[in-house]
């Protein structure tokens, strides 16, 4: 509970002066890895180790919900959904999955969270919507299968390679260190 309290003054004055940063659709992802103790997440939430992104998808497994978490650097695990998260609204980014993480390129690093459909190729308004899911590199890029764009997740999600376009979609994040609560909103 304690580790909650902390993230109040977060929400309240986390907008101000950064509205043209952060996409606008809605995203609210909240794990509590004190209960968890989840290695693989805890590599993307830890700001010692910058560079390791985790992309997490909520999948359902006979029947249970899980969110399924997998780095850059080939770790990959499931942790299971508690009562506590479905008392909430959980809304995975703009298909199903957020990439969250410390870049490498700043002193101290920023802890980063991105969409995990590709901004230049996926249309979320498109009937039946089709994925455009990226993939990720152990040097922080993620590629678009489609358009073949390159975006550097250390950098604010530029694109760094093919032709060029809008960056990753970005959403506000915070996180209480590797084994505290991560918040995507």
């Amino acid at each position: 509970m304690r580790n909650y309290l902390l993230l109040i003054p977060l929400l309240l004055f986390s907008c101000s002066g950064v509205s043209d940063e952060f996409c606008r659709r809605p995203c609210y992802v909240f794990v509590d890895n004190s209960r968890h103790i989840n290695a693989t997440l805890a590599s993307a939430m830890n700001p010692m180790t910058p560079g390791t992104f985790c992309m997490i998808i909520k999948t359902m497994q006979g029947g249970a919900k899980y969110y399924h978490c997998t780095t850059n650097q080939g770790m990959s695990d499931d942790i299971p959904w508690i009562a506590h998260y479905e008392r909430m609204t959980i809304i995975m980014g703009m298909n199903n999955g957020v990439i969250v993480g410390y870049g490498n390129l700043d002193s101290p690093p920023i802890f980063y969270a991105y969409d995990r459909e590709c901004p230049n190729c996926f249309d979320p308004d498109m009937v039946p919507v089709r994925s455009r899911p990226l993939t990720m590199d152990e040097k922080g890029h993620a590629t678009c299968g489609v358009c073949h764009r390159v975006y550097d997740m250390n950098n604010r999600g530029y694109v760094i390679s093919g032709d060029g376009g809008k960056p990753l979609n970005r959403y506000p994040a915070d996180t209480a260190g590797p084994f505290g609560v991560l918040l995507v909103r």
